[in-house]
């Protein structure tokens, strides 16, 4: 193990990035390493997921981060659950960044008693090697049976990648787990674990973090945890283990909503992913003029808790038309009542009525025929939702705004491609 890093005496010369990150406190500023900061646990993510994580029973010790980065996440940890940390990482200029960092945010968040800022360390080394860590950690609290309250794990994976093998995750789960079990502090539902891990994990790969697991602590509890920033996409991925998982809950969805003040929309349930991704089934069933057209959330359907969601607010009558891809829709013959459910309007990306079906592509030579249909509706601006290639996507809907714009229309509508067929949907919000 090398280099001992004390929060209070670390010093940001030498760190060649310093940046404000868009999702913090006004004046709050990260320093990283070389290229550490596209690497970062954005500060809203990891305030809340704090935040989530301090709802639960810790062990005593220490928060442990055994590839801390920047050390960010770790910070919110401490700031939140109010717990010393011991921090990681095999970069000697990241370690000493996730020092300035974890000060930095003690100071400016205006906290007054300095013990967990005082007790807490970083280190230069191997974060696989906890015995080491150990030491070092006792040496310098004096105390020869420290322990961690919390083993939080966010492996390096390969950049710009679609996708990511177990293997290329370093540090490995499975060195990681074998190098600290002994040192892991315990609760009646055992140790707790945080693994923060790539979005981009099959549903196989997923079962096989979980083969790992289990060959180390058997039978304990997990919570599959998916958050997104909105856009549809996957931003975390984590399994949360033992103390921290959420009982008779596999699976669990966290939206952060755009404003900082707004209180993340979280929906838990489903099946262990044992028993399959959880999907909805697509049907090939034709539109209908009339019918209402809802999209939803692809990141929220993708964590295979979409249709608890649905019918938990009790929209039943339905049919799922796409369930994967970036806009699942649902097809509907009643307009969905959603007004008093918190967060509908982030969980669906749009809804509408279809008020006609064209049986041919959207093109440059045919969107003439589209404003037609869209004049005759009584439509001014019209959401293009089918797919286009890159190139023609802004001269099509270029030529929607001018020609529509010079109508009197009332309403707004939006186009979408029917799954599996060539027909589009011209569909009118109400």
């Amino acid at each position: 193990m090398g280099d001992i890093i004390k929060p209070l005496e670390a010093s940001s010369e030498g760190l060649v990035e310093s940046v404000k990150d868009a999702t913090s406190a006004e004046g709050m500023i990260f320093f990283h390493a070389n290229e550490g900061k596209p690497l970062a646990t954005p500060w809203q993510v990891a305030l809340s997921r704090a935040i989530l994580l301090n709802k639960y029973e810790l062990p005593e010790g220490y928060i442990l981060d055994c590839a801390c980065g920047s050390g960010i996440q770790v910070a919110a940890y401490s700031a939140i659950i109010k717990k010393p940390v011991l921090g990681i990482e095999l970069n000697p200029q990241r370690a000493r960044a996730s020092a300035v960092n974890f000060n930095n945010i003690f100071i400016q968040r205006g906290e007054k008693k300095i013990d967990n800022l005082a007790k807490s360390l970083f280190l230069a080394g191997d974060g696989r090697d906890g015995t080491s860590a150990i030491e070092k950690l006792s040496s310098f609290t004096g105390n020869s049976n420290e322990k961690i309250a919390l083993l939080h794990l966010d492996p390096a994976r390969p950049r710009n990648s679609r996708s990511h093998s177990l293997d290329e995750m370093q540090p490995r789960l499975g060195e990681v787990f074998a190098g600290w079990k002994q040192h892991l502090g315990s609760t009646d539902k055992g140790p707790a674990i945080l693994l923060d891990l790539s979005p981009r994990l099959s549903h196989q790969q997923k079962l096989d973090v979980e083969e790992i697991v289990e060959q180390y602590w058997p039978s304990i509890a997990k919570t599959w945890t998916w958050t997104s920033r909105g856009k549809g996409r996957v931003d975390r991925l984590a399994l949360w283990l033992g103390s921290i998982a959420e009982p008779n809950n596999n699976r669990r969805f966290i939206r952060i909503s755009p404003d900082l003040k707004q209180e993340p929309f979280m929906f838990q349930g489903g099946k262990p992913l044992a028993e399959g991704p959880e999907l909805p089934v697509s049907t090939n069933r034709m539109p209908k003029r009339g019918e209402y057209v809802t999209i939803l959330d692809s990141a929220f359907v993708e964590c295979g808790l979409a249709q608890y969601w649905l019918d938990n607010i009790g929209i039943t009558d339905f049919h799922w038309i796409q369930s994967e891809g970036r806009r699942p829709q649902i097809h509907h013959p009643n307009k969905l009542n959603i007004d008093n459910h918190d967060y509908a309007k982030i969980i669906i990306q749009t809804s509408g009525r279809i008020v006609e079906i064209f049986h041919q592509e959207l093109n440059l030579e045919t969107v003439d025929e589209f404003v037609e249909q869209a004049v005759i509706n009584d439509i001014s601006k019209i959401t293009i939702r089918s797919p286009l290639e890159p190139s023609l996507q802004p001269k099509i809907q270029g030529s929607f705004d001018r020609q529509l714009s010079r109508r009197s229309g009332k309403r707004e509508g939006f186009l979408l491609q029917h799954p599996n067929s060539e027909m589009t949907l011209l569909c009118v919000l109400e």
